[in-house]
């Protein structure tokens, strides 16, 4: 287990609480947040251990103070379960740092759906296959495989995604839900990259959000088709755990839907499969 991951966990969910959320007098204070103190109280802990928990001298939180502190600091069942696995990591098949692909049966599927766009990733939103539709919608990616690099890096999203913000700070609470156990190497180097290249990936980091992608709508602005709203469902691929499934649809005889059989005149015919290049 990485301690730092987990005293860094504590400290910004710690910031993220306001004294208010506890019937607390909110008073002045120097730092957001609540104080060591109150959620050790909260908690049922000694401010001791507590501080020794934020400061990574302590690791090992039974089950029962796991449970404790997240009721102290609010987090929901998904921030939860990340909790307990900064404590005991998951295991997945194969080294942590080992290239992730597309089975060929997911591929084949992709390829069942000439109308809808979808794609797969993978535990470090890497992209791992995309059907035609899905090539086409996201076509301002060009070679760049790493979907998290592309949100920050290339100017070109923050045209295309009509709500920027919210989809990057959900995309990089995506990245930590899949990301519970020890960084590997290429994560840890993906995470320095970012942070030092854009301060809106530095920030969103920071804040330690936990959140799966799982079904919403996306408002686009794509350059040919124009706006789009598309609704989407994430789903976890159960042969491959850490990589997920998403597929968006448009109602039927809306302009959206219009709008995608438009660029299904002008995507490939075949889904790409990324297994060579990412």
């Amino acid at each position: 287990m990485d301690k730092n991951r987990l005293s860094e966990f504590l400290r910004a969910r710690r910031a993220l609480v306001r004294p208010e959320d506890h019937g607390m007098p909110a008073g002045v204070r120097r730092t957001p947040g609540l104080r060591r103190a109150e959620i050790a109280v909260l908690a049922g802990v000694s401010t001791d251990y507590y501080v020794r928990l934020e400061q990574g001298r302590e690791h090992r939180p039974s089950s029962q103070v796991l449970r404790a502190l997240a009721a102290a600091l609010l987090l929901k069942d998904e921030e939860t379960a990340y909790l307990r696995a900064l404590v005991d990591p998951p295991r997945y098949g194969g080294a942590p740092t080992a290239r992730e692909y597309a089975g060929p049966h997911l591929v084949s599927l992709l390829d069942a759906w000439p109308d809808t766009p979808a794609l797969v990733y993978g535990r470090r939103l890497d992209l791992l296959a995309v059907n035609s539709l899905g090539e086409a919608l996201f076509s301002w990616l060009g070679d760049e495989t790493s979907l998290i690099r592309a949100m920050f890096l290339n100017p070109a999203a923050r045209d295309f995604y009509r709500d920027w913000a919210v989809v990057a700070q959900g995309c990089v609470a995506a990245l930590r839900a899949s990301n519970p156990g020890p960084d590997d190497r290429e994560l840890r180097a993906l995470v320095d990259e970012l942070s030092l290249a854009d301060r809106d990936f530095a920030r969103m980091w920071a804040r330690h959000e936990v959140r799966a992608k799982s079904a919403s709508a996306k408002r686009f602005h794509h350059p040919l088709a124009g706006d789009l709203t598309l609704a989407f469902e994430t789903f976890s691929v159960n042969s491959a755990p850490g990589q997920h499934l998403v597929v968006y649809r448009a109602a039927p005889g809306s302009a959206e839907a219009q709008s995608l059989a438009l660029l299904g005149d002008f995507s490939p015919t075949e889904s790409q499969d990324f297994r060579h290049d990412v």
